[in-house]
């Protein structure tokens, strides 16, 4: 039986406590975290091999294009105590 290598993009974010969080967008739920960068690619390595033995159905890669930051405003509603 021969390997198939997949190329995933994930999403690496910190959270305000300085922890990485790595997300998969292709598989549902596949995410992890760790205390530096090296320490979550490692752990979403192990997370997308666990996700691909759990998951019995085949999951292909989409092609990457780009991340776009954008900026809305959030419209606050004041309650009136009268």
């Amino acid at each position: 039986m021969k390997n198939q290598v997949l190329d995933f993009t994930i999403f690496i974010e910190q959270d305000e406590d300085g922890i990485f969080v790595a997300k998969v967008p292709d598989i549902e739920g596949c995410y992890t975290q760790g205390k530096t960068l090296q320490e979550v690619l490692e752990r979403i390595k192990e997370a997308i091999e666990v996700c691909l033995e759990a998951d019995k159905e085949d999951v292909n890669p989409m092609k990457f294009i780009g991340i776009q930051k954008v900026q809305v405003e959030k419209c606050t509603s004041v309650l009136n105590n009268n």
